[in-house]
């Protein structure tokens, strides 16, 4: 059949459009499956497309109204904890000689800036919490470097204690309790407690300056106040830089500062720190009572030396009777502790020895004699009252069935110093002293303690010693079980051939005579043990 011409111009055109308008699509690598039922695609209209335009421009607009999702911020976005108190720091940094000075000491003792920051890894975290919470600068983190190198066993010849360095008064004035058992002043958490409610009561104190604030905390805010108005009668300036102090505490905010330049660019000096983990590193436990510090080691799986360097408020083997009971645990063993502690029998939780009660005995006096409380004679024999027949058999705390650390004996020796006699030696020509400790029957590390001077320290003739009388050492039994016996070391004797000797462990020894493992036993020293008296 022809067409006219007309006609065929017509139907070439119309099929030529319509594959034109044909979607195009791509040929599929495989074959599609056959629909159910046959549908149809037609291209939208004018109208339909200006309305998806519409749509589609106010959902910009409404999305561009929306701030973007910020960053993480806080202090959980840093691995490293020394990151995170570099955005925290305030105090303006100053150019003064003094703070060269320090620097310039700290940058040449790179050992010792490595020591203080292991030391600090089971603080700082805490101690950094601590003062992000109370919107203070984060340079009074770096405090505890400068007061105490971040050992919380340090006591200076002010007989200040702990990370902050309290002095006693200034202790119990903000509220650290301080007893035979236990030294606020010493706990981590308490101390630090104490430390910033004394820092914020001077910043407000002096206007919120806070140099002068912490300048007052070194030496007093009185000291302070009386250098303010000197120079406000000499019509000077009363800035700490211009201010007339003692020369610890000249010294005490250059360090500070200082110490603040090493921690902010440490390359900038040649330093590089180990990073500190910004994450805690202990748990607080109740432990609902008293309870021997070497059970607790055990139930938590960590030594005795890891418990005692995390709780230094402690100066005996066991846990103040009357509170605090809080132990800090690492946290990794803060779970498997609690439920052991579940566990735990009244006679578990303090190991026992045994005191036959003699006439006139109490229960009082029973707890006077071996160094505990009323109470826990009363929960450790299920006594329902204060009267004692003689011959009864009482259990007691065994005050040294293990070795405490020496950290921990020379804490205790400093209380019992405060609580006895005080008399003076004056160290003649040759005299040593591991000889005056035996002269006194005290150990080398208890008379070291006293005088705030190494166990190894050289004497100078005509120095004058502190020595006590009356101070209790650190023992095995308190009952009848033991009996307290002076041995003289012989030519050849070391402290393992003793201690097989007489059925004691090395520690015992060494805890019971304030022995190290650096200091050997000598021949002819007198070295004191509790032995079983079968043994005897």
């Amino acid at each position: 059949m022809k067409f006219p011409t007309r006609i065929w111009t017509t139907l070439v055109g119309s099929v030529l459009l319509a594959a034109c308008t044909a979607p195009i699509r791509p040929a599929p690598e495989v074959p599609p499956p056959v629909p159910e039922a046959t549908s149809h695609s037609y291209p939208a209209s004018a109208a339909d497309s200006a309305e998806a335009n519409r749509e589609d421009a106010e959902a910009a607009r409404l999305e561009a109204l929306v701030p973007p999702t910020p960053p993480a911020t806080g202090p959980e976005q840093y691995a490293d904890l020394f990151d995170r108190m570099r955005t925290g720091f305030k105090l303006d940094d100053v150019e003064q000689r003094e703070v060269d000075v320090q620097l310039a000491w700290y940058i040449s003792h790179p050992q010792y800036l490595d020591r203080v920051w292991e030391r600090s890894e089971r603080f700082m975290y805490h101690i950094v919490t601590e003062i992000e919470a109370r919107n203070m600068p984060l340079e009074i983190a770096l405090l505890p470097v400068v007061e105490s190198a971040y050992e919380p066993f340090a006591y200076s010849r002010s007989r200040a204690s702990g990370l902050w360095q309290f002095i006693s008064g200034t202790g119990k004035r903000f509220g650290l309790k301080q007893n035979w058992w236990y030294d606020g002043r010493r706990d981590v958490l308490e101390s630090t407690r104490a430390a910033l409610d004394y820092l914020q009561f001077l910043h407000d104190e002096f206007d919120g300056d806070w140099l002068l604030a912490i300048a007052a905390y070194n030496s007093g805010e009185l000291n302070v106040h009386r250098a303010i108005d000197r120079n406000l009668k000499a019509g000077l300036p009363t800035d700490f830089w211009h201010l007339k102090l003692p020369r610890e505490t000249t010294a005490y905010i250059p360090k500070l500062l200082a110490m603040k330049r090493v921690v902010q660019s440490p390359e900038d000096y040649g330093l590089d720190f180990e990073p500190i983990a910004n994450e805690p590193y202990f748990a607080r436990i109740d432990t609902g009572g008293q309870i021997e510090m070497a059970v607790a080691a055990d139930l938590a799986g960590v030594d005795l030396e890891e418990l005692t360097n995390l709780n230094p408020a402690f100066n005996r083997w066991a846990t103040d009777p009357a509170g605090p009971y809080d132990l800090l645990v690492p946290v990794e063993t803060a779970e498997t502790f609690q439920a052991a502690l579940g566990q735990l029998t009244p006679v578990q939780r303090v190991r026992t020895a045994t005191y036959k009660v003699h006439k006139g005995d109490t229960v009082a006096s029973v707890a006077r004699r071996n160094n505990t409380t009323a109470a826990v004679i009363r929960e450790l024999n299920n006594l329902r009252s204060d009267k004692l027949a003689q011959g009864l058999e009482l259990a007691v705390p065994a005050s040294g069935a293990v070795a405490m650390p020496v950290k921990v004996v020379r804490a205790a020796a400093l209380v019992d110093g405060r609580m006895t006699r005080t008399t003076v030696h004056v160290v003649r020509r040759g005299e040593t002293l591991w000889g005056i400790a035996q002269r006194h029957s005290v150990s080398v590390t208890t008379l070291a303690a006293w005088n705030n001077i190494s166990v190894g320290a050289t004497l100078v003739p005509g120095r004058k010693l502190v020595v006590r009388s009356g101070t209790v050492v650190a023992r095995v039994d308190t009952g009848t079980g033991t009996k307290r016996m002076t041995y003289t070391v012989r030519r050849g004797d070391t402290l393992s051939r003793i201690s097989r000797q007489f059925r004691v462990t090395i520690a015992e020894l060494m805890s019971w005579n304030g022995i190290d493992h650096q200091h050997q036993i000598r021949a002819g020293q007198r070295i004191v043990m509790y032995v079983a008296k079968k043994n005897g």
